[in-house]
């Protein structure tokens, strides 16, 4: 996939549209995935306006820099960071006193909140998404009667989570996109009756958050394609030695949900060719990718793809390094 350049991006007259409001919920160590995201936002849709909102609870001078850097490259785009007070959320403080989950999962509810006045709908999106199409559907997309309008999950992953939750509706999305109409969202107190469902179900909520929003709005939410939150697990193509990435047809946010990531340089998946080409479009174009495992489970999946590409000893190693490092946890 030619990319254009950022010259070719920035003389694309403007379609005089609204700004369309996008966010993200991240730490960072997500800011340079979520870096290549924006990136390949802009660059298939370099007429539209977009306002990048970034919801956090901690981050780096750096990165902050970084983000406002988006700015002085393109001038269709606008970014807003939001550091979150935890004080200034008392109406959810039943749940952070009393609760296991990590603040990850309040930050991507409070959106509506965090965003009211601001603007009255906003596509929350994962940082572990490309864009590989233009948007103005979406864009154009009238949501005014909808609470949130969602995507479904895998067909084998749905099927068992709505036995798992006992959802009355044959209906379950993946979290990793949710086009959110705000005003709604918040008159039907989407967000404290998601965090009771977390802390009060008596199933396994396997999903957390995702779980927990699929039993408050079941029944509730407008469900579109699958092409705006096509699931992409790079392992399937990496159990079977192949490295190129699979046609995506129409496809406008391909989701890459599983363990490894497209900014995982060891696995030499062609996608991270494309991830490293969007990420030379954004501010954080001088950060390398990960040229080698950096986690247990990152470990020892590549000890396994060594070894079915006929690669032993590279796979004895990684496995001896998975077994040192988890050892020493």
């Amino acid at each position: 996939m030619k990319l254009p350049t950022i010259n070719e991006i920035q003389a694309q007259p403007a379609n005089g549209k609204a700004s369309f409001h996008i966010a993200f919920c991240v730490d960072n160590n997500y800011f340079r995935a979520m870096g290549a995201t924006m990136a390949s936002i802009i660059a298939n849709n370099p007429a539209q306006h977009f306002t990048f909102h970034v919801l956090a609870f901690e981050v780096s001078d750096e990165h902050q820099r970084r983000l406002k850097q988006l700015e002085e490259m393109y001038a269709q785009v606008k970014t807003e960071l939001h550091l979150l007070d935890l004080s200034s959320f008392q109406q959810f403080s039943h749940f952070l006193g009393h609760s296991h989950y990590s603040l990850s999962i309040f930050t991507r509810l409070v959106i509506p909140t965090v965003l009211r006045g601001v603007t009255d709908r906003v596509l929350y999106l994962d940082a572990d998404i490309l864009c590989f199409n233009r948007i103005d559907e979406m864009v154009d997309m009238d949501i005014s009667d909808e609470i949130a309008v969602v995507v479904p999950d895998a067909p084998v992953t749905l099927q068992r989570r709505v036995a798992a939750l006992g959802l009355s509706h044959n209906e379950y999305f993946n979290g990793g996109v949710l086009f959110i109409n705000i005003e709604k969202w918040l008159a039907e107190d989407i967000t404290a009756k998601t965090l009771d469902a977390l802390l009060n179900s008596k199933t396994d909520m396997r999903f957390n958050d995702q779980d927990a929003l699929n039993i408050v709005l079941n029944g509730r939410a407008r469900y579109l394609s699958p092409k705006w939150n096509y699931l992409y697990d790079l392992i399937h193509d990496l159990n079977v030695n192949k490295f190129a990435l699979k046609p995506v047809g129409r496809a406008i946010f391909v989701h890459f949900a599983g363990a490894v990531k497209p900014w995982a340089a060891w696995s030499r998946h062609e996608v991270t060719a494309l991830l490293r080409g969007y990420l030379d479009l954004s501010p954080w174009a001088d950060m390398a990718l990960d040229e080698q495992p950096r986690n247990t489970k990152e470990m020892r999946m590549h000890s396994r793809f060594m070894y079915r590409q006929g690669r032993p000893l590279e796979s004895i190693k990684w496995y001896l390094r998975y077994l040192r490092k988890r050892s020493t946890r």
